[in-house]
């Protein structure tokens, strides 16, 4: 597991707005005052951050706000980029688990902002989501069933092909990833 480029570290901002309040993840957005992103609605969020995790080449995180709406934000991100790049077979099980790794960092991590990533390369889709806390998760051995918490990560567990979690010099990154069938990929792209 390769560690990802840090949150704080500088690379250009991808907004017009200068400087940054509270948590400093990297990437795109990193130049948006967390005020700026708390007034946008989620679809405007969608709107604004769709183009960048849609492209395959550009490797960039988005920022959304530590809130509990921005888990539908990210979830009809990673939904609109699964369509986008034509991986059908993972749109399901993408959205669930994107919601869980949102979910989770915005209830135990307790920052400002998270990020979110969504990364194709041969045979893999990862999505990462980011923030500030070092404290890594933890599988619950035996939640309760009806108890409301501790299954996200058992979630995470049986239907990723694998996932993980990469501590960062300012929090972590818990990410998951999935095979593609790229022949199948292939034949839903060309429409056959």
């Amino acid at each position: 597991m390769g560690c990802m480029a840090a949150w704080g570290e500088a690379e250009r901002s991808s907004l017009p707005v200068a400087g940054t309040r509270g948590d400093e993840p990297s990437g795109f957005g990193a130049g948006v005052v967390l005020a700026d992103l708390e007034r946008l609605t989620p679809e405007e969020m969608e709107h604004l951050f769709f183009g960048v995790l849609s492209d395959p080449d550009a490797a960039e995180e988005v920022r959304l706000p530590s809130r509990p709406e921005s888990a539908g934000v990210a979830r009809r991100l990673v939904l609109s980029v699964l369509r986008t790049w034509k991986l059908h077979q993972l749109l399901e099980a993408g959205e669930l688990l994107t919601g869980e790794l949102v979910a989770n960092a915005i209830r135990h991590a307790g920052g400002r902002m998270i990020g979110l990533k969504v990364t194709r390369r041969p045979g893999w889709l990862r999505i990462e989501v980011r923030d500030s806390s070092r404290a890594l998760p933890c599988l619950i051995a035996s939640p309760e069933v009806f108890h409301p918490n501790g299954h996200g990560l058992r979630l995470v567990e049986a239907i990723a092909d694998r996932w993980g979690a990469d501590l960062l010099p300012r929090g972590k990154g818990v990410w998951f990833e999935m095979r593609i069938r790229e022949r199948a990929a292939a034949i839903a792209a060309a429409g056959l």
